[in-house]
């Protein structure tokens, strides 16, 4: 079904409309949720449960900043992860006919670095380098959804300077303040007049933004250590360009400003030692995403704003974890969590095919000469049938993902001096 456009201003409105359910599409990091894992034991091997109670690596300067004054050496931890995804389209509805897409997610790769200063007794300064968000999805420029996606590419790198200070024997707290920069790319058809289809790029998006990270530990008894973590929401203001090409009547390039916000999270969790060789980890989180709902973009010099609000709803999760030591030298984890999905099926998009998540992860990590340890892991993430029913441009385009899966690989190394 083709739907005709007559003149550059119903051209640029349509897009605009269409362009608002691409402010963020990320499927291979798990789209907007914020990804737990960040390549080190603590995160991939427990598939998160260890993040709010760890207090033995430097990734603690990211992942719960008052746990870094349970090390009692300077600590430099750096993490490689790739995340090879497998996310392909199975559609029941194609009214502008095209292809499903096959493997959509594309493969990345992240490093992370983590260092911890142990300033006094009782005060330690951190610093860190993740990758928060990132990666792409492209499913070809025939896809059945195509005029409402086509490819997108997000990346965001995260720089947090943090400190710890222990009040008491029981007691730390931690602060921290992440900048992020965050840069958008993505393409979609245009349904115009004529056989072919036009298309939209949205190149050069990018912005700073800034959260703030407040946390503390609490050790309960001997062998019962609590962790809280809050991350403060984010305003995200993309600014970028906006070029349209291959439709009969010219449009002339525009500058663009795509935003949302990031939300509030908040996570606890326990730590329980069973014995000298093994402990269990729970975690429990809430993530404020009906924050995120309202997207707006801005075209210049159209003077075109739109804002349509996604229908979406806060998130909770939950996790598990065991760690076990096999000698002196060495011990494995293993973990399991779920996330509830932030969109109900039926207002679901083609940029976000997340459903349910269930994540299966789990750790070596082994004690190295001359104060090196090394560590690899894996977490598999399982993101459900997700189904999509989207009119996008007049067309409808339908159906559910066969396959819909990340699996996160990961090796790290750390040095205590």
């Amino acid at each position: 079904m083709r739907m005709p456009i007559f003149n550059q201003t119903r051209i640029l409105l349509q897009l605009f409309l269409v362009a608002i359910s691409l402010a963020w599409g990320q499927p291979l990091l798990a789209a907007a949720l914020y990804i737990s894992e960040v390549g080190t034991p603590a995160s991939l091997g427990t598939a998160g449960a260890a993040n709010s109670t760890n207090n033995v690596g430097a990734d603690a300067a990211w992942t719960n900043p008052a746990g870094m004054t349970g090390l009692s050496e300077d600590h430099i931890m750096t993490g490689l992860m790739v995340i090879i995804p497998e996310v392909e389209f199975d559609s029941s509805v194609a009214e502008a006919g095209g292809s499903d897409g096959g493997n959509a997610g594309q493969t990345a790769v992240i490093p992370s670095f983590f260092y911890t200063h142990m300033v006094s007794d009782d005060s330690r300064l951190g610093f860190s380098v993740v990758a928060p968000l990132g990666g792409g999805i492209d499913y070809g420029d025939n896809f059945v959804g195509r005029y409402a996606i086509q490819n997108v590419e997000l990346a965001g790198i995260a720089f947090t300077p943090s400190y710890a200070y222990k009040v008491d024997d029981r007691l730390s707290l931690g602060v921290g303040i992440s900048a992020v920069y965050t840069t958008l790319e993505q393409d979609i058809a245009i349904n115009g007049p004529g056989a072919g289809d036009g298309q939209a790029k949205f190149e050069d998006l990018d912005d700073w933004g800034y959260q703030g990270i407040l946390s503390l530990t609490y050790q309960l008894t001997a062998d019962t250590l609590l962790g809280a973590v809050y991350r403060s929401e984010m305003d995200v203001d993309l600014e970028g360009d906006l070029k349209v090409k291959d439709l009969a009547a010219p449009v002339p390039n525009q500058s663009v400003d795509v935003s949302w916000t990031n939300p509030q999270t908040l996570d606890l969790g326990l730590r329980y030692r069973l014995d000298k060789q093994k402990m269990l980890l729970f975690t429990l989180g809430w993530e404020d995403w009906s924050r995120f709902s309202k997207n707006t973009i801005a075209v210049d010099p159209a003077g075109a704003q739109v804002s349509v609000d996604r229908q979406w709803d806060d998130t909770w999760n939950i996790g598990a974890g065991y760690i076990q030591s096999i000698d002196t030298e060495s011990f494995y984890t293993l973990g399991i969590a779920y996330e509830s999905s932030p969109v109900k099926d039926k207002h679901r998009t083609f940029d976000f095919p997340v459903d349910e998540i269930w994540k299966l992860a789990g750790s070596y990590i082994w004690l190295g000469e001359n104060n090196f340890d090394y560590s690899v892991g894996a977490t598999l993430y399982m993101m459900g049938d997700a189904e999509v029913d989207q009119t996008s441009q007049g067309v409808r385009a339908a159906g559910e993902f066969d396959s819909n899966l990340l699996l996160f690989l990961g090796s790290t190394l750390r040095y205590t001096f």
